[in-house]
């Protein structure tokens, strides 16, 4: 049986719930090891506002078209997150890959709104498209902050030794 855009795009919209609830478990778990990186600190903690948002919007689009999160594919994502977030705890060069890893998921998370704005174009759910293209954009401001920013963490961690 073939699925309908309506359909796919139920299955993505939930995926791209799940992955802010990875996400929002990554960046909590992130902030509270950045006190020596204050310009850092401060853009996580903002994107980790906007990620929480973004999770509400995402739920909201689902309830929009009758549909509600996938408790295992949430579940599942946040078992990553944590896993993810606690994967680099123990190395020295701990924040280094923190910052690498939100740049290259930031770069997941575009891609996947790209995807889904596509299928709710095509399914006729114009609201829904314009609620995505608003995280998008705040998705690609933050891939573009850590992009800027990342060298000059590099060179301040390998300058001044502050690990943590």
């Amino acid at each position: 049986m073939t699925e309908t855009p309506r359909e796919h795009l139920i299955d993505w919209l939930r995926d791209a719930y799940a992955m802010e609830m990875q996400a929002e478990n990554i960046l909590e778990k992130m902030v509270s090891r950045l006190k020596a990186y204050p310009v850092l600190e401060a853009r996580v903690s903002q994107h980790l506002v906007e990620t929480r948002a973004q999770a509400e919007k995402v739920k909201g689009c689902l309830h929009q078209i009758d549909a509600d999160t996938s408790a295992i594919k949430t579940g599942i994502a946040s078992l990553m997150g944590t896993t993810q977030a606690l994967s680099g705890a123990l190395a020295s060069d701990e924040i280094i890959k923190h910052a690498a890893f939100s740049l290259s998921f930031s770069h997941f998370e575009i891609a996947t709104y790209v995807t889904v704005i596509a299928a709710a174009e095509v399914a006729g759910e114009t609201s829904i498209k314009s609620t995505l293209e608003s995280i998008l954009t705040e998705e690609e401001a933050m891939a573009a902050w850590l992009r800027e920013h990342l060298p000059g963490i590099v060179k301040q961690y390998l300058l001044t030794g502050e690990k943590r």
